[in-house]
């Protein structure tokens, strides 16, 4: 029996869409259409790196000194980004998660967190990936299932692909009017400023040439049925990612190696640090015992 870095290898497929799930992390290992890869994830006997696929919760992104203050109570987090003194992308990137359906053409996973340092309460996440001719589809809920409040925020972390040999030559549509200043050494917030007249203005879909971007946006406008939209395109391939508006922010990521790691656009429901004061903590979710959030984003392509 082969014991693989991310555990089981679990395929759904409708027609010419194709997707893999990994049981550590809920991982969208990959995802292609007609034999075209959609996403950029890696092999099944890779170690998982730069969050590839992985599914970021109860917060996403960065929280400063891996501190912060909830109902009263002061936090410390492991410091899993150390070169930067930041706790990094929640909880349950490396952590089994159960399968507890699955189909053809569809997969739902569970995972619990428990209180732990810099933790203080218990949520169960459960992630469904379903694929079709429309695409991939994910389904996202988090209950608050223990006795205390908790703050929360969720992001998912895919590498979108259309072949290029170096982001330079993708074009890029991203409908986001605001984007978030960091410091460039830890990528921290700054301030949240307008992208009109800077090189963070993506909404023409202009290629990205020598932008390079570790940037969080928000502000995103939406199309007629409500969903806002990124668009990856060049020649005739096209990669798209769509969420709801409930993730008022995404993450794009163009790499230290432009020639290796495609394009990371991340839907979240909240910027950087948005445990602790600042520019993006209003966006920070608290659920209350039995409360629960609920929310979808999905991936085309040709």
């Amino acid at each position: 029996m082969t014991v693989y870095p991310t555990g089981q290898q679990y395929e759904i497929s409708s027609g010419l869409h194709r997707a893999v799930i990994t049981e550590v992390g809920a991982t969208l290992r990959s995802y292609s259409v007609a034999g075209n890869d959609v996403v950029r994830g890696f092999g099944a006997t890779d170690v998982v790196e730069k969050g590839r696929g992985q599914q970021l919760l109860p917060w996403p992104n960065r929280i400063r000194d891996g501190r912060y203050e909830f109902d009263g109570e002061p936090q410390q987090l492991a410091l899993s980004e150390p070169h930067r003194h930041n706790a990094l992308h929640g909880l349950v990137r490396h952590v089994v998660w159960d399968r507890i359906e699955q189909t053809d053409d569809s997969i739902r996973q569970r995972v619990r967190v428990y209180p732990q340092p810099g933790w203080p309460g218990t949520v169960e996440a459960t992630i469904g990936h379903s694929i079709s001719d429309a695409g991939l589809r994910v389904t996202v809920e988090v209950a608050n299932i223990g006795s205390t409040p908790v703050p929360f925020g969720y992001a998912a972390h895919p590498y979108l692909t259309v072949g290029e040999t170096t982001v330079d030559e993708v074009a890029v549509r991203l409908p986001a009017a605001r984007y978030l200043e960091v410091d460039p050494e830890r990528l921290l917030p700054i301030e949240i400023r307008d992208v009109e007249g800077t090189e963070y203005d993506l909404r023409s879909g202009d290629a990205l040439g020598s932008t390079n971007l570790d940037t969080a946006f928000t502000d995103l406008a939406t199309d007629d049925d409500g969903l806002w939209r990124v668009t990856l395109t060049l020649g005739d391939r096209r990669a798209e990612i769509w969420s709801e508006p409930i993730f008022g922010w995404l993450q794009v990521f163009t790499g230290e190696d432009r020639r290796d790691l495609s394009i990371a656009v991340e839907p979240m429901t909240c910027g950087p640090d948005a445990f602790n004061p600042g520019p993006t903590e209003a966006d920070r979710i608290v659920l209350q015992p039995g409360e629960s959030f609920t929310g979808h984003w999905g991936i085309t392509g040709r």
